[in-house]
This record gives C-alpha cells, structure tokens and sequence, in this order.
C-alpha cells in the first residue's frame, strides 16, 4: 500500500511540474500570436456549424451576432444543425431564414443517430467550403472573430484552430463566477503555454474551426466519439497536423448556474476524455509523426480526467495507512499532504494558473474567490471519480451506449422579430 500511494504522489508531482512549467511560461515566456494581425486577405470559403438541440432560448443570440461578422459574405455560409429539436428552434431558424434570404442554409435533421459528432458529419457531407467552424448554439461570437479564426489556416501545416472561451453569465452566482476562474485558467494560461511552447493546444468542440482537406485526411467525423473535440485533436495530431490557440479571439457562452448541471456536464465531459485517452494514448507514444515533446504533453493531456479517480485513491490510501499502520504515520501524513495540495478544478489546470489568469485577465479582484474553488474542486472530482466508474463497469462491461446529456439554457427565448 506505501509503495502504490508513493506511485500516486509521484504523477501528481508529475502534474504539478507541468502546471508550474505552464504558468512561468505564460508570466515570462515568450507569447505565441503568429496570426492574429491577419486582416486583409484572400479569404477561403467557410461554413459555420452551430450546433442545436432544443436551443429556442440561445439560437437567435447566435445567428444574429454571425449575421454582422466581419466576412465576405459571399463566402460565408451559416449552417444552423437543427438536430430533432422538440422546442421552437426548427421555428425560429425558418424565421431567420425567411427575413435574411441567401444568409443562412438550415440542416434540419429528423433522422440518423443522435449526438453532435453525428450531427456533424451528416451536415458536413451537405457542404464544401475549404474551412469549417464550429459554435455551439449558446456561444455569442464577436465581429471579427470568423477572420481571426479562419487566419492560421494560411499555414499549410495548421489543421484545427481553437479561440478563447469566456463565460456570458460571470454575475448570475457563485458558481459561474468559480467557473469563470476556471476557464480563465484554463484557456488563458495552460492553453497559451501549450501555443506558447509547440506543444498540443486542444481543439474544443466550439469556438473552434477545422480544415476540410485536415478533416477528410483522418476520416472525418467520428460519429461514436463521444468528445469529437478531443478525439479530432489527437486524429489531427497522429496524422501530422498542427491545432493553433488564440487566446486574443474571444467568444461567449453560458455556464452552468446549478451545481447539478455542472455535476452532468462535468460527467460528459470526462466520459469522452476518457474514452480518447483509451483509444490514443499508445498509438500516441508511438507515432513517429508527433515529436517527443508533444508526446508526453499529449500523454499527460489524455490522462487529466484519469487524475480524480487516482487522486481520490490516493487519499483512502493515505487514511488507511495514518490509522492503521502506525508505524510508517509520518508516511502517511506526508502523502496526505502532498495529496490535499494538489489542487484543481475542471480540467485540471492548478489554482496557480487561475491565480496567474486572473492576474493577467487584469480583474484581480476576483482572487478573493480562490479559497471558494477548493469546493469546486472537490464536486468535481466526486463527479469525475463516478463517472470513471459507470464507465468501467456500467458502460463497458455491461456494453451500454453512452449517452450525451445536454447543458441546460439559461437565456430567456426570443424570436428573431417583435
């Protein structure tokens, strides 16, 4: 038992070296921008997927704000995915459609196998731009963000592009202010590091856009992925492609305002992880395409989910080894410690990468939140560990098809006219 509760101490120092080594990088390092002052160009034709299921209160918000982006609308085409919505969402995208015809091509979809990556692939067969760009149906996108997204795949080699994600609905309570600290952490730091370094950004499912040639190169989309985003990474990744973070091209979405919400959505989250980590993590450690480097980045990254149920055996380890081995207690104490000090939340990026995110965000005020975000933690890693748990046993031994459980909406719904 002493030598298993070391070996978890060893990776979760592992982790803390990583999470250190990111945060210095992003303080003192150089700062990767390589695209971002592209502004006049020949600009390749693009589609925009917006992903809906029962999106009536957010759907609106979307088109509108992707009606005014900055791009030639001759290339532009707006793609609403209406995936067998039961709400108003068919309506108010037919209503978007009538008032701005030419604009906007809707796809909706009464058949096929449900999920988004099914959606996706269904919809990208209707289709034939160079470029394809993803937004879930709640992200709220800025003027120029098509172009700031579109601008790394001038480069040959980039086959994904990932923005910024920024939380709409900071003010609504305590947890989506905890969750603001998070994506800060998250996108603002451990995501620029990996830029930063040439190592693996992720690409993540929306805010987001990826290269039709890059695409079709991997096989397209996986329709029983449950992560797409995660499992595109690594496709793209093993295949020789690059995936490019901006960190200056920001988007807005909603976070969870109910702790059970964020519990559900957490659970998704960590079962497509999971699901990739299986399927790539050896093929990863012995592709002769992706350097050492973005091995053992990639390695790491695949396992963060992994971290909560180790970590959680880690501390019933350390217990039992307090109470009832009294003579290796200082053993225990020591591990214990190392244990509780590891901190994190979401996807794993350490409270001092939050706290350098909220440094460099310019709203220090928020700082006084970060004793707050240890509950976070341990919520999710609770939800995490179970997760990991009905998947081994539940999803995979009994053979049970894992299912996508979709993040409650918190807007009001509009239409698109009084």
């Amino acid at each position: 038992m002493l030598y298993l509760l070391w070996a978890v101490v060893l990776l979760i120092l592992v982790y803390t070296a990583r999470h250190y080594y990111f945060t210095f990088n992003r303080m003192f390092g150089k700062q990767r921008h390589p695209y971002i002052d592209i502004d006049t160009a020949d600009w390749p034709s693009v589609t925009i997927f917006i992903a809906a299921h029962n999106e009536e209160a957010v759907i609106a918000h979307s088109l509108q704000a992707l009606l005014e982006v900055d791009y030639p609308p001759e290339k532009l085409q707006i793609m609403p995915m209406n995936d067998r919505s039961k709400d108003r969402t068919k309506e108010i995208i037919d209503d978007f459609v009538l008032r701005f015809p030419g604009r906007i091509t809707p796809f909706h979809r009464v058949d096929g196998k449900p999920g988004k990556a099914a959606a996706l692939k269904d919809a990208t067969a209707l289709v034939n731009s160079e470029i394809l760009i993803i937004f879930d149906a709640d992200y709220v996108p800025g003027r120029g963000l098509i172009k700031q997204l579109v601008a790394p795949f001038f480069d040959p080699e980039n086959g994904a592009v990932m923005g910024r994600v920024v939380p709409l609905n900071t003010g609504s309570n305590l947890l989506t202010r905890l969750l603001d600290m998070e994506r800060s952490g998250g996108y603002q730091v451990d995501q620029q590091a990996r830029m930063n370094l040439h190592l693996v950004p992720q690409y993540g499912g929306t805010v987001g856009g990826v290269r039709r040639a890059a695409l079709d190169a991997v096989g397209g989309w996986r329709d029983e992925a449950l992560a797409e985003d995660t499992d595109l990474t690594y496709r793209l990744l093993l295949d020789g492609w690059k995936t490019v973070y901006q960190n200056r091209s920001e988007c807005y979405e909603e976070v969870p305002e109910g702790w059970g919400v964020r519990v559900r959505q957490i659970m998704r989250w960590s079962k497509g992880h999971n699901q990739a980590a299986i399927q790539y993590s050896v093929r990863l450690l012995g592709s002769k395409k992706v350097s050492w480097g973005e091995k053992l980045d990639g390695f790491l990254l695949l396992g963060v989910y992994a971290m909560s149920p180790i970590l959680l055996f880690g501390w019933m380890l350390a217990i039992t080894l307090f109470y009832f081995n009294p003579d290796n207690w200082l053993n225990g104490i020591l591990a214990l410690f190392a244990l509780m000090s590891y901190s994190a939340l979401g996807n794993f990026a350490a409270f001092f990468e939050i706290g350098a995110a909220v440094y460099l965000d310019g709203s220090r005020g928020r700082i006084k939140l970060m004793p707050l975000n240890y509950f976070g933690f341990l919520i999710s890693l609770l939800a995490i560990s179970r997760a990991t748990f009905n998947q081994i046993v539940f999803d995979t031994l009994l053979k049970r098809t894992l299912v996508w459980d979709k993040t409650v909406r918190y807007r009001k719904p509009i239409v698109a006219h009084p």
